[in-house]
């Protein structure tokens, strides 16, 4: 594998998401409501959100767009980081994949 970094700083993270036109998410794994959402950035057409859609009831899957504020809340509150591929001159990878932090 790749080098990897380990970001927890909130503008970085915007910042690395925004160089890949990605957007925050959350996705609702839970079958019942008030469980933890786990987090994902989405890309490419993903981004956008589908207006046309019927609206889906509570955990039914997929995932939402919100806005970084409420991602990070999420972020925040259940102490992760985020690991990607270190940069590399010409490549935009967007692998990522979050982790507990390291106090």
């Amino acid at each position: 594998m790749a080098e990897t970094v380990t970001l927890t700083d909130h503008q970085t993270i915007r910042d690395w998401a925004a160089a890949r036109a990605g957007a925050p998410a959350v996705v609702d794994v839970s079958p019942e409501a008030g469980t933890q959402p786990m987090l994902r950035i989405v890309f490419g057409q993903h981004a956008y959100e589908d207006t046309d859609r019927p609206e889906r009831p509570a955990n039914a899957g997929g995932y939402e767009l919100v806005e970084w504020d409420e991602w990070f809340r999420v972020f925040d509150e259940a102490r992760l980081a985020m690991v990607v591929a270190a940069d590399r001159p010409g490549q935009r990878e967007e692998f990522h994949e979050f982790v507990r932090r390291e106090d």
